[in-house]
């Protein structure tokens, strides 16, 4: 059986599909408020803060993938974002139950320098401290041989369904509201984007190569780089109509916060749009050659192909 932690995400139902049609159909899903993706799957309601419930969970499986997202609040990040990875680490090595770890790059140097699974962790703020917090600790578990896990990490979002990220509320979104398209910042710094369904795909292949466990691995992405405003160009090209757009400067982020707890909550992440986001995912690549990343023209049509259905 392979299990995914905190399924209702669209990682995760992007993760149950591929799983069910490349790997097993022995899939449970776990959440406190669990849904079916396909048809045989087994639903499991849990709070993973709950240390009896996650070791419940993860009983039976041969593979676990956590997947748990939370709300973008520092405050709530720091009091479970811990304590889950802490219980799912200690039911998976109960149950000799090995460990996928779907992780983001908020630890990493908010500069212009390569990012590979190499390059060292420069946390500045709660929520990127956190995530250090968490991966270092399975890393340590990783290193004593306690457990048999993976890190699959990720760069910013952007996808179709319930996508979350800053790239598709501030321009996805507003196309599909037919609102004004916003760019944080600077509209001339490169940025790496995975869309999601990439990101599911690489990690079930992940989870179900043996040999490449004990390892951090960058998820595959687009290694044709835009600005935002080449991506909002190619968008108009797709869609077939002209979209403006407003950079908003550091300090209407600022003044945002003054009346939106959202806004304030994104002060942290804001530096990393000042500079070229170059997340390098060649050791993935390399390993799986025969894996096919979506091209942002492919991703763009797909997302206008979904609004248009609804």
């Amino acid at each position: 059986m392979q299990t995914i932690l905190g399924a209702n995400g669209q990682i995760a139902e992007e993760l149950a599909r591929e799983l069910h049609s490349n790997y097993t159909t022995d899939i449970r899903l776990v959440s406190r408020t669990p849904k079916k993706v396909n048809a045989t799957d087994e639903l499991f309601a849990a709070n993973l803060l709950d240390a009896g419930a996650a070791c419940k969970a993860v009983a039976g499986s041969d593979i676990a993938y956590l997947t748990v997202g939370l709300p973008m609040n520092a405050q709530m990040w720091a009091e479970q974002f811990p304590v889950i990875m802490r219980h799912v680490i200690d039911a998976c090595k109960k149950h000799q139950c090995k460990l996928v770890f779907f992780d983001n790059t908020y630890m990493y140097a908010k500069t212009d320098e390569p990012q590979t699974e190499e390059s060292p962790f420069v946390p500045v703020g709660q929520k990127s401290t956190v995530r250090a917090e968490m991966t270092a600790m399975l890393l340590a578990e990783m290193n004593n041989k306690t457990i048999e896990a993976v890190i699959c990490r990720a760069p910013e979002f952007y996808g179709p369904g319930k996508t979350k990220s800053i790239t598709n509320s501030l321009i996805f979104d507003n196309i599909r509201q037919h609102k004004k398209l916003k760019v944080p910042l600077k509209d001339n710094t490169l940025r790496t984007l995975i869309w999601t369904p990439d990101a599911s795909r690489a990690m079930a292949l992940i989870g179900n190569t043996p040999d490449a466990y004990n390892q951090t691995w960058h998820l595959p992405c687009d290694d044709n780089r835009l600005t935002y405003k080449a991506l909002i160009n190619l968008a108009s090209e797709v869609y077939q109509q002209q979209f403006d757009y407003t950079v908003l400067k550091i300090w209407m982020f600022k003044l945002g916060s003054l009346f939106s707890r959202q806004a304030k909550e994104l002060q942290e992440l804001l530096p990393r749009y000042k500079y070229d986001n170059i997340f390098i995912s060649e050791k993935f690549k390399k390993r799986f050659p025969d894996f096919k990343c979506t091209i942002y023209q492919e991703g763009i049509t797909r997302i206008m192909n979904e609004q248009k259905r609804k």
